[in-house]
């Protein structure tokens, strides 16, 4: 499957995965699929990655998180914003709020990934790469 969506093709794999309760999911390690776990990791959305496999075939293992005896996901929904056929910029007075604070939107700014929170932090503005909530 050759998806230049890397984005759109982690959060499908991790939206999937999710929903059947998987413990673990794959999903190919670029740059950004890295940025990108670190920050659902540093949000508590996922408890763990790591790295598996050399050279191009290089798989990132996303350990995804449930709470309570039925094993809710933590994440209840992933929604990309910006796509390869339309990005979505935002300055920093527009960023996003996501649920009125309760999700996070993941963005892409010029001091790299990092959730809607911290680029306001920052007074940054960049690419709207996702919400997740």
């Amino acid at each position: 499957m050759a998806a230049n969506d890397t984005i759109a093709d982690m959060l499908t794999r991790i939206r999937n995965a999710n929903m059947a309760r998987h413990q673990t999911t794959q999903v190919p390690a670029t740059k950004m699929t890295r940025s990108i776990a670190k920050v659902l990791q540093e949000e508590g959305f996922i408890s763990e990655f790591s790295e598996t496999g050399e050279g191009i075939k290089r798989h990132l293992v996303v350990s995804l998180k449930y709470k309570g005896k039925n094993r809710q996901p933590l994440i209840t929904a992933l929604k990309r914003v910006s796509k390869p056929g339309l990005r979505v910029y935002s300055n920093r007075k527009e960023l996003p709020r996501v649920l009125g604070g309760i999700g996070i939107a993941i963005i892409s700014t010029s001091s790299g990934i990092m959730t809607d929170r911290e680029a306001r932090r920052q007074n940054l503005g960049g690419e709207v790469l996702c919400y997740v909530w």
